[in-house]
């Protein structure tokens, strides 16, 4: 080739050079630590929504007794009657709450800045559940649970500061949540994981969740001083025999863990160990639930919710989760919305069982007021918040 073709030839094209291999593992991180962790602001919700449903329990007869809703503080002696006890479940209570405080602030706030709205977040926390019970005559206002439930965020703030780094940032758990689940997930897994807790407040049926009529029907007597059975409108004839009560709980059992087994596994990932999982979240419900029985009522009641119906229902349950454990996300999503609503259904129309009634006269709330209403709230709630999540377009536009 001459001279002259090659000054006519045109000039080969600039061949890009390539990125620097450190840019590829780097970019995920830094879109981590700019939006921090959504799992953290999903908890810090959800748990202060239990902190003021269990401050303000049972929600009855409010009005003004003549006092000022901060005399709490006008106060500096200690309250006449007082345990240990009860200090320190203040402080362990509000624990998680300061911790979650920082978590939800980190990358943007850290340190002590993160510490110090934490600390104070407790104190405005607690304040306002005070003085908003002095409008409760069944609870009682006093300086002592402020100043232990804003040490118990306080506290908390400390610990959530120092670990905030080595747990968001470079945690193994993120690691395996970035490969296991879907990046819409965070909500969901918070949500799955309320589940088992869920099972603490004693219920008619096993994972028979979401038992709304008769609370509804206690709040509007109270309102219209009347007495009112939103029971008897969904079903006249209130009397079941014994084979319609072993079919409901049947089936309020299988709905009730099918529902929930799905929400976790719509949310997995291929990489994921799906049934390892769907079987850890149903021990820990059914370990949980044996707990609560143990400690509510009497050790020898551990098992007492393991009936004929139960029993049938876990493994009609069990062989359906097995089945659909690697069906499309799709399908496990709308599943998980069929079973939800049926077991809804099949709760709140079939009357309490009167055996189950008559267990329930010798549970005594005593100094667990506070923690049997946050477990109420999240008895009766659960279900509702998980159709809810289950509706939400993400799972249509982010594939897992």
């Amino acid at each position: 080739m001459t001279q002259d073709d090659q000054a006519g030839a045109p000039a080969p094209a600039p061949v890009p050079e390539p990125a620097p291999a450190a840019v590829q593992p780097l970019a995920p991180q830094l879109v981590r630590t700019q939006r921090g962790s959504p799992v953290a602001r999903a908890s810090l919700l959800a748990y202060l929504l239990l902190i003021v449903y269990a401050s303000w329990f049972p929600f009855t007869g409010w009005h003004n007794q003549g006092l000022s809703p901060f005399i709490f503080l006008q106060h500096t002696a200690m309250p006449r009657y007082w345990t240990m006890f009860d200090a320190a479940i203040n402080v362990i209570g509000y624990i998680p709450f300061g911790m979650l405080v920082t978590y939800a602030l980190h990358p943007r706030i850290r340190g002590f800045w993160a510490f110090l709205l934490a600390a104070l977040a407790g104190a405005l926390v607690s304040g306002t559940m005070e003085a908003v019970q002095t409008f409760l005559p069944s609870r009682v206002s006093n300086n002592l649970d402020f100043y232990t439930n804003t040490a118990g965020c306080t506290l908390g703030g400390l610990i959530g500061v120092l670990s905030a780094r080595k747990l968001l940032d470079t945690s193994h758990l993120y690691r395996l949540r970035q490969r296991w689940f879907a990046q819409h997930a965070s909500q969901g897994l918070v949500l799955v994981a309320l589940w088992p807790l869920a099972q603490i407040y004693p219920s008619s049926f096993l994972f028979g969740q979401g038992q709304l009529l008769p609370l509804l029907s206690e709040w509007l007597s109270d309102l219209l001083e009347m007495d009112i059975d939103l029971l008897s409108l969904v079903r006249p004839d209130p009397e079941l025999t014994v084979e319609q009560y072993w079919l409901s709980e049947t089936m309020v059992t299988a709905c009730g863990m099918v529902g929930a087994s799905l929400t976790l596994l719509c949310l997995m990932r291929r990489p994921a160990p799906r049934l390892l999982l769907a079987a850890a979240l149903l021990a820990g419900a059914v370990l949980t639930k044996a707990l609560a029985s143990a400690l509510l009522f009497a050790p020898e009641n551990a098992l007492v919710w393991i009936t004929p119906g139960a029993q049938g229902g876990f493994l009609i349950g069990g062989i359906m989760v097995a089945g659909l454990a690697f069906a499309p996300h799709a399908a496990q999503r709308r599943l998980a919305i069929v079973t939800i609503l049926l077991s809804l259904l099949v709760v709140n129309s079939t009357p309490v069982n009167p055996y189950f009634s008559a267990t329930m006269q010798t549970w005594v709330q005593g100094k667990f007021l506070n923690f049997n209403g946050a477990a109420q709230f999240l008895s009766l709630l659960w279900p509702l918040c998980a159709l809810w999540f289950l509706w939400l377009p993400s799972h249509k536009l982010n594939k897992p």
